[in-house]
């Protein structure tokens, strides 16, 4: 299956593990940002199977993980209203707040609904129009562009008085900027979140790199991706290099999506 299975490709990553091997001199450690990498990680073995100089860190890479506890709490006064139709991510039902989750708000007789795309809650919201209709908008610059969509729609083409959205979204260079400013940092290089540039591109990650003196590598999410992604890291690392490199080429370009940005732009502050 093309851009899959070579992805996967064994005897490519016994390659490239060798590669990162004969590559490496000293410890270096290397922080992965999206949780969809860490997955890959974690279900392939790869840090075990990395030199034991490498390490690899976990970045802040789930939304759902980083949602403020006061908008969970929030989101649940919402989803016991009578009155509101509460539509939500399926992975957002288990996360506690103050005293409850949503999956209880639920059991209670809340009328919370599981949905996969904020366009779905805009439709809710055109077959209820006496019932105010509530999308928690959760995610990184990935998902964004649908949220803005689902709200652009309700405005420009449906009109409606019934839909409404409670943000959630987060920037990840932020988050990346967060954790290269504190003083107990050990993060010596990132593979950046592929999926996330593929929104954005990277021309914003060149300051960080800069500043901070760490290389940055827009990477994938298959295992030779994450492998490909710690090598080119790697080679600027043992260079001495800070540099910004794009190894998600296939799916990533520098200046990143322009139409999801400029929706993004017109809805968001």
């Amino acid at each position: 299956m093309k851009y899959v299975s070579e992805y996967r490709d064994e005897g490519l990553m016994r390659d490239y593990i060798g590669a990162i091997a004969s590559l490496t001199t000293q410890s270096w450690q290397i922080m992965e940002i999206c949780g969809g990498q860490t997955h890959t990680i974690v279900k392939y073995g790869l840090d075990q199977l990395l030199p034991a100089d490498i390490t690899l860190i976990h970045g802040p890479g789930c939304p759902v993980c980083v949602t403020d506890s006061a908008l969970i709490d929030q989101a649940l006064l919402l989803a016991a209203d009578p009155h509101i139709i509460f539509c939500s991510y399926g992975d957002m039902l288990r996360v506690p707040g103050t005293s409850a989750d949503l999956l209880s708000i639920k059991a209670q007789g809340g009328d919370v609904r599981i949905l996969y795309s904020p366009l779905d809650a805009l439709a809710l919201a055109r077959q209820h129009p006496h019932k105010e209709v509530v999308f928690f908008a959760v995610g990184f610059e990935t998902t964004a562009p649908a949220t803005a969509m689902a709200i652009y729609q309700a405005h420009h083409n449906f009109h409606l008085k019934n839909f409404s959205v409670l943000v959630a979204h987060v920037l990840v260079p932020p988050a990346m900027e967060a954790i290269l400013a504190s003083p107990n940092c050990q993060v010596q290089g990132f593979l950046a979140a592929g999926h996330v540039c593929s929104i954005t591109g990277y021309e914003g990650y060149h300051r960080l790199a800069q500043t901070y003196q760490v290389p940055i590598v827009v990477t994938g999410f298959e295992p030779i991706d994450i492998l490909q992604g710690i090598y080119l890291c790697l080679q600027q690392l043992e260079a001495g290099r800070s540099q910004v490199k794009n190894q998600y080429a296939r799916a990533v370009r520098k200046a990143g999506n322009s139409s999801a940005q400029q929706l993004l732009e017109a809805i968001f502050e």
